[in-house]
Formats: C-alpha cells, structure tokens, sequence
C-alpha cells in the first residue's frame, strides 16, 4: 500500500508514519518549509527509515497512485495538498482517523485527559515493556525507552498503548478497551464551545468503551469524579495507589504514576514489579527536560506547559526541587484564543517564582483566530496579579538576549515554556 503523509512531521502523524513502514507499506509526505527546521529531528529520523519527504506543499508531489492521503489536524479542508487528492480520487483520512484504523485488532490503551497524557502514556509504556507485554505505542513525545522515538511496533493483535487527544473530537476515532483519564479541567475552547460540551466529549470517548471496558481515573478530583459518574461502565479510582518516588519531579507526576499502578493491577502485573518499572520513569522530551546548564552551572529545563494548570504544576516542581533558588520563566502563550479565554488563570499561576519574561503569542492558528492578546496588557496583569517581576521578551532572539546579559545570574534556574517553537530558546541556551 502506498501511503502519502500530509504534515508528516507532527509528533502524531510522524508515528503513524513509521508504524506503517515498518509494517511494510511504502510511505512518503510533506511538512512545510517554514517551521520544518521545529521538527527537522522528526523529519531527519523519519528519512533514515527510508521514507521520502518534501517541503513542498503545493500538491505538486502528491502521487497519483497513492492509495491514501492521511493529513495531520493542521493541515485544513483548503489546503493545496487536499484538493489535489480529491481530484485525483485518493481517499482521503485524518490523522485520528488512520490511526483508529490502525489500531483496530488489537487491545486498546487509550491514555486522555487536558494535563499529563504523555507522561502517563510514558510510564504506561515502561509497565508494559518491562512486563514482557510486547505494546505498539503512538505517544505524544518521545520517550527514553524508545530510544527517543515517540512509536513503537510491538506484536501484532496484541496491546496498542496510544495517547488519546481530544481536540476536535480527535479520540472518538479510538475504540479503547481501557481508558486512563488524567485530568479534564478544560481546554481547546476555540473548538469547544463550554466546559460541559468539553466534559461531553470526554463523556461520549468513555461511551465508546465496550460494556466489559474500565475507566481508571482520580476520584478525587472533582472534573474527572463527575465525568466517571455520567458514565456506565466499571470505574477504578487510582487515588487508592501508593505515591511513590520517580526519577522526575512534581506531585502531578505521581498522581500519573497512581493510574498506571492501577492499570497494572487490573492487568495483573505485580504490585512490586509494578512499582519497580514505573520509578524509573526519568521523563520524556519537552516535560520538564533538563537540557543541560547555562553559564556558572544555570540549569536549563524545556517544558511543554501551554495551559495556566500545567504551568502551576511545573512551577510547583521546580521550586521544590530547587529549594531557595530563583526561577526565571521563559514563557510563550500558545495561541491568541487560549490565552484570550483562560486570560485570569494565565495572569495568577506564576505565583512564586521571581521573573517572567513573555517571548511573543505562538500563532499555531492564525488562519482561524479573530481576536489578539493584548501583550503590554497582558504582561501587567501577570505582575499584578502573580506578584512576580513580568517583561516583554519581543520574540525569541531578543529573549534569548535579554537573559543571557541582564536577567540570568549565578544560582538561578531557567525554564522555557510553551508548545510552540520555544523548545528553540532552551537548546540554543545550552549551545
């Protein structure tokens, strides 16, 4: 089968990918030229599997005998590409979609939620590795244990471990036989149009759980609690697992680690080998990883948190694991309409840390976002409102500037935070 890939180099796409190389099939595609030096590593490592890829999106390169163009979620109804397969008859699959396909045969593992998905989805992998289970595994990141790639082939008809997203809908493609559920406090408003339609989805993927499926969650948490509740089939309340020590920090780390210690017991892998292969657990690419030090020994650490929660636990983290020491945030919103619609959670959750500085707003969806951030604004209400030091970073060169000559001093602890194209900043502070 011949398989074009449309937005090939996102962390989803780019699995599914692979998956379908190494299951034989002959897979080409196309990233775009601006942003591709972002994901050039996904791209460098999809190559060496001997899969052909162009930056060249005008739909020029898309085969006529191609027998399905899968597109990633970035990649909308007018694109060039697109339009191009639908003349040429190819049908056409979204990225969820293909990778339901995918999965189909095997034992599902969804792992969803707003907060933690990858992180669980990494630990669940370690479990089920080191248990001789034998997974395929689609994660959100890449992971240590898979020698930095973010899939695995694992044995056919056998488990399929996947992180589970929910933008858009994008897991009710996924037929899971158990679901972990991380969080579900709210997020994608530019698709959702409420908290309750947000619950909703999440209410309609657990649905999709055969009679006989589980849930596992934290029943403590009131979102997940009510959201369990609304649903029909057996619950497992992780908060029941110990919290153990992990080679990564963060109380919300642990809280992970109590779902798949549960997991574990369902599929009835000891208690102690269990507890064995998820402490080691050492984190994955962009959550809370360390990329080296800057300067007099200033750590460096690059983290994915995009969303007020996700950044209060990092925060959180960090000063407990650097106790008495300065944490200076490099931080860059994630789109104008998340910042925009979770504007006073975004100004209140640098609480305790000693300076901010805001590089610009990551555009990821400039072609559907109507409203922008007021940014000098914006950066005033973070001071006020997180009593902490917050100044404009004007982009990311002028940021990188900025700390190396006038902020950053001996003692201190740098993070740079964002989805966006700030994973940038934290390398060539290393370099």
């Amino acid at each position: 089968m011949k398989i074009y890939c449309s937005g090939i180099g996102g962390i989803g796409l780019s699995a599914y990918a692979s998956l379908q190389r190494a299951a034989g099939h002959d897979v080409l595609g196309s990233d775009r030229a601006v942003g591709a030096q972002h994901a050039a590593p996904l791209l460098d490592d999809l190559r060496s599997q001997g899969i052909t890829i162009t930056l060249d999106q005008s739909g020029a390169s898309v085969p006529s005998d191609a027998d399905v163009f899968v597109y990633s979620e970035a990649i909308p109804v007018e694109a060039p590409e697109r339009k191009r397969a639908k003349e040429l008859g190819i049908p056409q699959k979204s990225y969820p979609e293909a990778l339901g396909d995918l999965s189909k045969g095997h034992t599902v593992i969804a792992v969803c939620g707003t907060h933690g998905k990858s992180s669980t989805t990494g630990m669940a992998a370690r479990l089920l590795m080191h248990s001789g289970r034998d997974p395929t595994i689609v994660v959100g990141t890449k992971l240590k244990e898979l020698e930095g790639r973010n899939w695995r082939k694992g044995r056919d008809g056998g488990i399929f471990l996947l992180e589970a997203c929910e933008y858009r809908n994008s897991f009710h493609h996924y037929n899971p036989s158990i679901i972990l559920m991380t969080t579900c406090d709210g997020d994608h408003f530019d698709f959702y149009k409420s908290i309750e339609d947000y619950r909703a989805s999440f209410i309609a993927f657990i649905h999709r759980l055969p009679s006989n499926g589980t849930l596992i969650t934290h029943l403590g948490d009131p979102d997940c609690r009510a959201i369990a509740d609304a649903s029909d089939r057996t619950v497992i309340d992780a908060d029941t697992e110990p919290l153990i020590a992990l080679k990564t920090p963060g109380r919300h780390m642990q809280g992970n680690a109590q779902l798949v210690l549960a997991l574990a017991k369902l599929l009835g892998i000891p208690d102690k080998q269990a507890q064995s292969a998820v402490s080691g657990y050492a984190g994955s690419w962009r959550r809370l990883e360390l990329k080296g030090t800057f300067g007099n020994g200033i750590p460096v650490i690059d983290d994915y948190g995009h969303h007020p929660r996700e950044i209060r636990a990092t925060l959180d983290a960090l000063i407990a694991e650097y106790p008495g020491r300065r944490i200076i945030c490099a931080f860059q919103p994630h789109t104008h309409d998340r910042t925009l619609k979770l504007y006073q959670e975004f100004t209140e959750c640098f609480r305790g840390i000693d300076t901010v500085v805001v590089t610009n707003v990551y555009e990821a969806r400039k072609d559907i976002e109507t409203e922008k951030v007021d940014l000098p604004a914006f950066i005033k209400d973070i001071e006020k409102a997180s009593h902490v030091r917050c100044v404009d970073g004007c982009g990311i060169a002028e940021t990188e500037k900025m700390l190396k000559g006038e902020v950053l001093r001996s003692g201190d602890v740098l993070v740079c935070m964002g989805a966006g194209d700030i994973t940038g900043l934290a390398s060539s502070m290393v370099a």
